[in-house]
């Protein structure tokens, strides 16, 4: 496979996975971070430092916007819950180091 045809599959999948968080508000940061290690807000900071490496100043607030689909404060308004003791306990367990 040559690197125009990686690179675009790549990026078919990266829009599929930004599509599909956006279909699931429901899956919150807290979770992804416990489960996964990663979050949209670390997604969105990959986005801007790919945008840095490329020479294009970005925001956080922009590159959150991308991924998440509106201004992050809007949906932290409408989706995001509080974590509940549990979730608080796990995520300070986890070695994440986010």
């Amino acid at each position: 496979m040559d690197d125009a045809t990686r690179i675009g599959l790549e990026a078919a999948a990266f829009r599929r996975l930004v599509e599909h968080l956006r279909s699931r508000p429901d899956a919150q940061n807290i979770d992804m971070m416990n489960l996964a290690g990663f979050c949209r807000n670390c997604l969105s900071r990959w986005y801007r430092e790919a945008a840095t490496e490329q020479g294009i100043a970005m925001t956080d607030p922009d590159a959150r916007e991308v991924i998440y689909g509106m201004p992050y404060k809007e949906w932290q308004a409408l989706h995001q819950k509080e974590a509940t003791p549990e979730q608080k306990a796990a995520f300070a367990n986890s070695s994440t180091g986010h």
